[in-house]
């Protein structure tokens, strides 16, 4: 027959064995492990634009030329790994957003003068507040993107713009070239840990990011017959809404 002291000390061991796989089950992210956040990235612009200025045949600013970049949606994927309890290391991908270039001041009676993907992966360390057993843990981080464009396409009505006057009212072709370049992300977010292995992730990061547009215009025959250089600022800011694995 069990005495009343060897219950209490098995309800002992049992409330600690308890505690142990509660506590082990609430660990949300600790040293170790890996997480993988799938969601939207939304990129809000903050744009601006130099004058259109024409290098050949003959240079001079475009007087009143300006330009507008869109705004741009796109599926967004991170893989988060945690050196300690709280600081971690992120690599952010997606899919490359679509951003469409719009005419202003004397251009904007062409419309929509372009199109380009922009690819922008990027590595950003953070430091996550609270420890690993937290449900929700604020974070901040500090990284850096490498940009560069791809499936740049101008309208129409700009490929007739820049060639047409230098090729006696013909209209030829004209293509641009993005310049790549580096920039800074500062990133401020929040995780919720659903349980020990699901998760809800909203952060907002920003990039100061600016690029040099080349154009090119060439005559039916292929023979280039003027070229314009502006420079673009976009400073996008990102928000990103995931939903986080942890492996």
């Amino acid at each position: 027959m069990k005495t009343p002291s060897h219950c209490r000390s098995l309800s002992k061991i049992a409330v600690l064995a308890l505690a142990t796989a509660f506590s082990l089950s609430a660990a949300a992210q600790s040293a170790g492990d890996n997480i993988v956040n799938v969601g939207w990235f939304h990129l809000y612009t903050d744009d601006s634009s130099e004058t259109l200025m024409r290098t050949s045949p003959s240079p001079g600013p475009i007087a009143g030329s300006s330009a507008s970049v869109g705004n741009a949606d796109t599926l967004g994927i991170a893989f988060t790994h945690f050196l300690t309890d709280n600081f971690a290391l992120t690599a952010d991908l997606g899919i490359p957003p679509k951003f469409h270039l719009d005419g202003g001041g004397s251009l904007a009676g062409l419309g929509e003068i372009g199109t380009a993907k922009q690819w922008s992966p990027a590595l950003i360390a953070k430091w996550y507040f609270g420890d690993k057993t937290s449900k929700l843990r604020p974070f901040v981080g500090l990284g850096a993107t490498r940009v560069w464009y791809s499936d740049v396409e101008l309208s129409s009505s700009l490929q007739r713009a820049v060639t047409a006057p230098h090729n006696l009212g013909v209209t030829g072709t004209a293509t641009a070239d993005l310049s790549s370049s580096w920039a800074p992300v500062y990133n401020i977010g929040l995780t919720y840990n659903i349980d020990a292995k699901w998760s809800l992730g909203f952060s907002i990061a920003y990039i100061s990011l600016e690029t040099e547009a080349t154009i090119t215009g060439r005559n039916p025959a292929g023979t280039v017959i003027s070229t314009h250089t502006t420079s673009l600022t976009l400073d996008p800011y990102v928000t990103f809404l995931s939903l986080g694995y942890k492996f």
